[in-house]
């Protein structure tokens, strides 16, 4: 797995309501490629548990089944897909830590 240290930055990707918008701070990227289900599913989850509430995850996925599977991820975990992208070699999605419960 290529892990980027804590990257940062503003990215900016298409989104149905307003292209080009900057998206959000990405605090970390990773990059599963080439690996299959469930390994994707599983990196993210092992990433995403190293961020605090709201920060963002970017995963870069090959795996056919990520277009299915990282929606429903983020439907039964309660973290937010603030957006995904297929380009001609990949796909990449865009994961917001849920918040954390009032104690």
């Amino acid at each position: 797995m290529k892990q980027a240290a804590a990257k940062t930055g503003v990215l900016k990707c298409m989104s149905e309501t307003k292209p080009n918008a900057p998206i959000a701070t990405v605090h970390l990227e990773i990059d599963t490629r080439g690996l299959n289900c469930p390994l994707p599913i599983l990196r993210t989850k092992k990433a995403l548990a190293t961020l605090q509430s709201g920060q963002v995850l970017k995963v870069i996925a090959t795996d056919p089944g990520a277009a299915q599977d990282f929606p429903l991820f983020a439907q039964q975990t309660g973290h937010r897909l603030l957006h995904s992208e297929q380009t001609a070699s990949h796909m990449v999605f865009y994961l917001q830590h849920r918040p954390m419960p009032p104690r």
